[in-house]
């Protein structure tokens, strides 16, 4: 098989960029709005745009208009399940990053289990092991108590 027929190489083709990350963990965290999205990463109007669309085209956000206070109607963008599926490697990475790369001060955010209050962590578990779902999971500041 070669490299262009390679599952793990076209999956690294959809998703191998930075801002494809960063765009599905602000979709994870409830970011949905273009101008919001923007104002958290800070990049460019241009390559959010061309970012959205890609993931638009390749099925990871999902286009829904909104209005608010009589407003124009604008654009959101919502994870799909396709998207959903990476939750696990965004938060292996931002975990990975969190262990190797954080600064001094340590990492911002931990992943809570709603129910038990337990850290919770990215791993490989055998089929059929319970395991959380992103409703089931708070984001809370490092420091912070469990909810």
């Amino acid at each position: 098989m070669g490299l262009d027929n390679c599952p793990l190489v076209r999956a690294l083709e959809v998703v191998g960029s930075r801002w494809t990350l960063l765009v599905l963990r602000e979709m994870f965290n409830d970011v949905r709005r273009f101008e919001d999205m923007q104002q958290h990463l800070g990049v460019s109007t241009s390559v959010l745009s061309r970012r959205l669309a890609e993931m638009v085209e390749e099925g990871l956000a999902e286009r829904r208009p909104y209005r608010v206070d009589g407003r124009r109607e604008q654009l959101e963008y919502l994870p799909t399940a396709k998207a959903w599926e990476l939750y696990p490697v965004v938060v292996g990475l931002m975990q990975w990053g969190d262990r190797h790369l954080a600064d001094p001060d340590g990492h911002a955010v931990r992943l809570v289990d709603r129910d038990s209050g337990a850290d919770v962590i990215a791993a490989l578990v055998p089929a059929g092991t319970r395991t959380c779902a992103p409703a089931d999971i708070a984001v809370v500041p490092a420091g912070a108590p469990s909810p």
